[in-house]
Formats: C-alpha cells, sequence, structure tokens
C-alpha cells in the first residue's frame, strides 16, 4: 500500500545529508512567491494550493506527513497516539504547552471544536472534507491533553486524513462565539504570527516565539507575495527578488533559470499527486445525458496529448483516478477499455459524433469554464476546444481568477469547467472521494447523485484484504469513467526552483505538504 521510488529515496536521503553537514543558521526574512492569490482563510473550505501556501505556516494540525519517510505520519500538535485493536478508537495525547498566537491555551476541546465542525459543519461555514470524516461518531476530552475519536466501522485512511494539511486546528472559543470566524481572521498555533494581508501584493508573517517545537522557526519572519503572471515570477526568481515557488515552473522555464542562475538554483522534480480534470455540470442539459459526456472525453485524445503537452507544460501522465505509478492504480492496458482512453482517435471521435447524434445536439455549443494560471490550466483549455473542434462541437473557453473561479464551480455556474484533484498522498479513498454523490462531497463539481458509487465507495474503505479492495476500487474507476460525470485529463509532474541559499525545504509528490516554513533557514 505504501511506496517510494528509488530516486526519491535518494534526493531526501541526499537533503538531509546536505542539512546535516551544515549547521542552520537563524535570522532573515525569506521571500517567495505564491502563484494564486487564496480565496478564503478557512483551511476546511477550500481544496486550493493557494490557500495552503499562505495560510500553512500561521497553523498546526493533529498529524503530519514525515517527507522524510513518506508517506509515513508523525506528530504535530499529537505527542503521542493508539488506536485499538479494533480500530474503531483513536486516542491522541497531545504536547504540553501549546498556546495559540493569542496566548491562550490549545487544549483538547479545540482538537474536538475542530473536528467536529469538519464533519457537522454549522450553518454558513463550508467543510469540503465533511465526507471524509463521517465516519466519526463520537468526538470524548477526558482531559485537556486527550482527545478520542470513536468511529462507526473501519476506515483504512483514517490515521492518514488525521494527517491532512488542510485541518487547522481552531479556537473552540473563537468557534462558539462566531463559527465563521477562521474566514475573517488568521489565529492559529503555527510557526508563525500573521502580520498582513494586502490584497493583491503580499502576505507576511513574523516569529511566534512561543511555538511548541523547540528552536523552531529559523526565520525572523517571511513574505509570500503574489505572482499571477508565470513571466513576472519567473523574472522575479532569476533576478532574485523571490528565493522560491514551491508548485512547480514549467520544463522550460525550469531550463530558462538553469541556464541564467547556474549553481545558484537548484530544481527538483518528482510524479504529482495532482492531476486536472473535465467536469461536466450534470444539472444542466445536454450534460446530464451520459452520451454526450461519452462523447465529449472520447474526444480527447490523452496519449498524444501527454507526448506534446509533457514538453512545454506539467501535464504528463495518462491514468484514471488514481495517480498512475501508485499502490490501487490502474493497469494501462485496462484503461484502454473506457471511455476517453482509447489510442484510435480517428475511431473515437466518429464514435463521438455518433453518441451526439443519437442525443440529438450535433452540433453542441456550450462554456468552457477555466482557471486564470497558465501553469497549465491555459494549455489545458486550449487543448480541449481543439479536441472538441473535432468532433463538430464549439466551446467558449472562459478564464477567471481563483476566487471567482472557485465560486463559480462551487455555485454551479458552469456548462463545462476544468477542474482539479488536488490531493496530497496516494491512499484511494482520498482520490475516490471526490466521485461521491454530490450531497456526500461538496468537492464533486459535476453534482451528478450516483449511489452505486457511494455503496463501493464505503466498500473499499471498509476492506482490510488489500486484494479484495482493489478489486472494488477498480469496480468504482469502472463506473466512473464510464458514467463520466468528471473525468481526469492528464496527471502532472512537479518541478520545483529554489535559490540555493534556501536549506531546509523537502521536496515532496504533493505541494500541500510541508508547506508551513518551520524548518526552512537562509544560508546567506
Amino acid at each position: 500500500m505504501r511506496f517510494i521510488t528509488a530516486l526519491a529515496a535518494i534526493t531526501l536521503v541526499a537533503a538531509s545529508g546536505i542539512a546535516a553537514a551544515q549547521a542552520p543558521k537563524r535570522g532573515g526574512t525569506f521571500n517567495f512567491a505564491i502563484t494564486a492569490e487564496t480565496p478564503t482563510y478557512d483551511c476546511h473550505a477550500t481544496d486550493t494550493f493557494a490557500a495552503i501556501h499562505f495560510l500553512a505556516p500561521f497553523y498546526s494540525t493533529l498529524l503530519a506527513f514525515d517527507l522524510d519517510a513518506f508517506p509515513k505520519v508523525k506528530g504535530d500538535l499529537a505527542e503521542s497516539w493508539q488506536v485499538s485493536a479494533d480500530q474503531l478508537t483513536y486516542t491522541f495525547k497531545l504536547r504540553p504547552g501549546v498556546v495559540f498566537h493569542d496566548g491562550s491555551p490549545l487544549t483538547s476541546a479545540d482538537v474536538k471544536a475542530t473536528y467536529e465542525r469538519l464533519r457537522k459543519p454549522a450553518s454558513g461555514v463550508v467543510s469540503v472534507r465533511q465526507a471524509t470524516f463521517a465516519d466519526i461518531t463520537t468526538i470524548e476530552t477526558p482531559d485537556p491533553a486527550t482527545v478520542v475519536f470513536k468511529l462507526k466501522d473501519v476506515n483504512a485512511a483514517m490515521l492518514e486524513h488525521f494527517a491532512s494539511p488542510w485541518n487547522c486546528i481552531y479556537s473552540a472559543v473563537k468557534l462558539a462565539e462566531d463559527p465563521t470566524f477562521p474566514s475573517k481572521t488568521v489565529l492559529g498555533s503555527g510557526p508563525f504570527r500573521f502580520v498582513e494581508h494586502v490584497r493583491g501584493s503580499h502576505v507576511s508573517g513574523t516569529r511566534f516565539d512561543r511555538y511548541f517545537k523547540p528552536g523552531l522557526p529559523l526565520l525572523d519572519g517571511f513574505k509570500g507575495t503574489f505572482m499571477l503572471q508565470p513571466a513576472a515570477m519567473i523574472n522575479a526568481l532569476q533576478g532574485g527578488q523571490v528565493l522560491a515557488e514551491f508548485r512547480t515552473v514549467s520544463p522550460a522555464e525550469r531550463d530558462r533559470l538553469k541556464q541564467a542562475l547556474g549553481d545558484r538554483i537548484r530544481t527538483e522534480e518528482r510524479s504529482w499527486t495532482l492531476n486536472l480534470m473535465v467536469v461536466f455540470n450534470t444539472e444542466k442539459k445536454p450534460f446530464d445525458d451520459v452520451r454526450v459526456r461519452q462523447a465529449l472525453t472520447m474526444a480527447i485524445d490523452r496519449w498524444g496529448g501527454s507526448q506534446g503537452l509533457s514538453r512545454t507544460t506539467v501535464m504528463r501522465e495518462v491514468g484514471g483516478v488514481v495517480r498512475p505509478g501508485a499502490p490501487y492504480a490502474i493497469d494501462p492496458k485496462e484503461l484502454e477499455k473506457f471511455p476517453g482512453y482509447a489510442r484510435d482517435m480517428r475511431a473515437a471521435r466518429a464514435e463521438a459524433q455518433r453518441l451526439l447524434r443519437e442525443a440529438g445536439v450535433p452540433n453542441l455549443s456550450f462554456g468552457l469554464l477555466n482557471r486564470t494560471i497558465a501553469q497549465p490550466y491555459t494549455p489545458a483549455g486550449i487543448f480541449l476546444v481543439d479536441a472538441w473542434r473535432q468532433i463538430g462541437v464549439t466551446a467558449e473557453h472562459k478564464q477567471l481568477e481563483t476566487s471567482p473561479y472557485l465560486a463559480a464551480l462551487g455555485g454551479g455556474n458552469f456548462d463545462v469547467a476544468i477542474d482539479f484533484s488536488n490531493l496530497f498522498m496516494d491512499e484511494p479513498s482520498l482520490g475516490l472521494s471526490k466521485y461521491l454523490s454530490f450531497d456526500k462531497s461538496p468537492e464533486n463539481r459535476s453534482r451528478a447523485i450516483d449511489r452505486e458509487l457511494d455503496s463501493l465507495f464505503e466498500r473499499q474503505i471498509r476492506e482490510r484484504d488489500e486484494t479484495a479492495r482493489r478489486a472494488i476500487i477498480r469496480q468504482f474507476e469502472a463506473r466512473a469513467l464510464t458514467q463520466a460525470y468528471q473525468v481526469p485529463l492528464l496527471w502532472w509532474h512537479r518541478i520545483v526552483a529554489t535559490h540555493t541559499a534556501v536549506r531546509g525545504w523537502r521536496m515532496s509528490p504533493s505541494h500541500n505538504l510541508g508547506q508551513d516554513l518551520a524548518e526552512i533557514w537562509l544560508d546567506q
């Protein structure tokens, strides 16, 4: 179930060796780029990297992923934990002396209030991970340092979900006063205190001297500068105005930076737990018709697109609902049997045209909602418009900034959209949860209701036998790809460029992990 590539292992060993060879230096302000501005201050309400890169330095979570031994988990607020023999009780002991940035103590009551909010959000509160924690029946706090989660059934992914970077721990007192408090005010217990957010410009933080991990953070502070235009971000990296951008650069941008900066720039690459998806709004005709959805996905040449787009963008791998090469991933030969994955594009597009005629929309036209982030959203949109043109379909490409884009996706104000599956681990239940019925998972932007998928999801997450679980996941994937409410486009390849003066940061297969900046230091 768990794996790490040999290349990744070598990279991690080398990185840890460098860190050990030179003692970290304290002080300095770290300037880095964020290529989108967060749509909210509430970690629980979103799944965009723009929020994590903005908020992670200010917050703590119960557990975290150990990036030196990914995908193992380690404690963050939790000092230790135990799982009962029947896997229905999770008991966590919290670190002593933890305080929020306003000086108030962080106790088990805060952890309980946070997870109650995640699993049963109050009116006006959005929890996009509500389905993830639906198995929790009760949360007990026998003392200020102990929190106990009781589950109604076995959940194969629960421990990893406790390590999600999105589960920012909030103040129970503040939540009692106003359940929407986190959307308005940044108040956490992380390594940095919030200083300011200037919209369109930057976010900044300063060292929290009462942070619960001894000796951390190493920096005096940080400044995250919003750089929505790729050219501006690359120019700033090259000129040293920013020292890192933790999402990705394109292959061409990587080559430009290496040519310009030589050994002053470091680039690290890894397969990515992220893909772009094509999502059809099933509440709008004719996208409520499976024939239309199948036709539109069948028109997409994923295999050919992978070869072309991988040279200019971070899109690379053809895959299903689980990341290619990861545990439980589908075999490519099996994948070719599903709509949208055939290699004979002439035959596939002919069948797509037949399906559209049968559905009564041979000359279909619609709007394609997309995000203004150039890498890789813009080329993905252009690629799709051209693919559909070849079966006589007209798509108007509409790109919006992150906040209105997410609002349109969440509100169902689109015909067809480019969405994203923004994962932080390979445990399959995380990726599969996006395909659950809309009333169970707000992340399902197709707004479809499919009780068969819901049932298969429940079966796979309860199954303890790995072979049996794999078979159920294949059934889930087969239905998801055939019904085509939302379909993967291509999986990504992550390329991160940092100045060599930046030390202590760890590469991972997710741009949502390791972003609290606590261990980063500047070798200047």
